[in-house]
């Protein structure tokens, strides 16, 4: 019986104060799993030196791979590396950011059961990164509710485990652009009843460097997802009505 492949990803942008620490503390997981896991880091068109660090430290560290790209933005460079993944042949894949807000230490829970759920997500109950953020969480729960008419407790979060086959599954009717992906693939996998599970996680202040995406801007990318979010769900309910047609 061979070996789950676990591809653990992480966007990148201008990380470059954070990106040696973030590195230290996760390989460990993929080094530990072995086999042909690998450490994914994605750099979305940085304008400093986390792609040159990164290069440097794929000597040291075998199981990483580092990409370049020309900036897209979060969601779009999500779902690239997600696509990665899967073509690379990945069974499961696991999400985090590069800002060193998530602990390591949490994961193996989510490993251990990996068999059990298709998406395991993260719940931010102890967070420390605003109360502006933690308002736009309740406001995005209620949003969903009303357009997906789902309950999704953190849609979110950057600490998520997913099968591979049944998240290639969903990326099929998600827009490649998306900038708020994660969000997405989670109320679709709690819309399309997945194997699902909620656990409690910690979500500590960045490490270091500023947060690319201030209040203003969280702002202006609520309104326009309002609109997708209704396209989208439009778009899931004719693919229902076409399957029940079918049958």
């Amino acid at each position: 019986m061979k070996n789950d492949i676990l591809y653990l990803v992480m966007p990148a942008y201008n990380e470059q104060d954070n990106i040696k620490s973030v590195i230290v503390q996760w390989y460990p997981v993929v080094e530990k799993i072995g086999g042909d896991s690998i450490l994914l880091i994605v750099n979305d068109g940085s304008k400093d030196n986390t792609y040159k660090i990164l290069l440097d430290l794929q000597k040291d560290y075998p199981q990483l791979k580092a990409i370049d790209k020309p900036n897209s933005g979060h969601g779009a460079t999500l779902i690239f590396a997600y696509q990665n993944a899967i073509k690379a042949g990945a069974d499961f894949i696991f999400q985090t950011d590069s800002d060193g807000q998530t602990d390591p230490d949490e994961f193996w829970l989510f490993w251990e059961n990996r068999h059990k759920y298709d998406f395991q997500i993260g719940n931010r109950c102890k967070r420390e990164d605003g109360q502006g953020r933690i308002f736009v969480t309740r406001v995005l729960r209620i949003i969903l509710w009303l357009i997906f008419r789902v309950s999704v407790v953190d849609a979110n979060t950057p600490f998520r485990l997913m099968n591979a086959d049944r998240l290639n599954a969903i990326l099929q009717v998600v827009p490649k652009d998306f900038f708020l992906a994660n969000v997405l693939i989670t109320t679709i996998a709690v819309k399309w009843e997945e194997r699902f599970i909620w656990y409690p996680v910690t979500f500590k202040p960045r490490q270091a460097g500023v947060n690319s995406i201030n209040f203003k801007r969280i702002i202006k990318i609520g309104v326009k997802s309002l609109k997708d979010f209704g396209m989208i769900n439009k778009r899931l309910k004719q693919d229902v009505k076409t399957l029940n047609h079918h049958q």
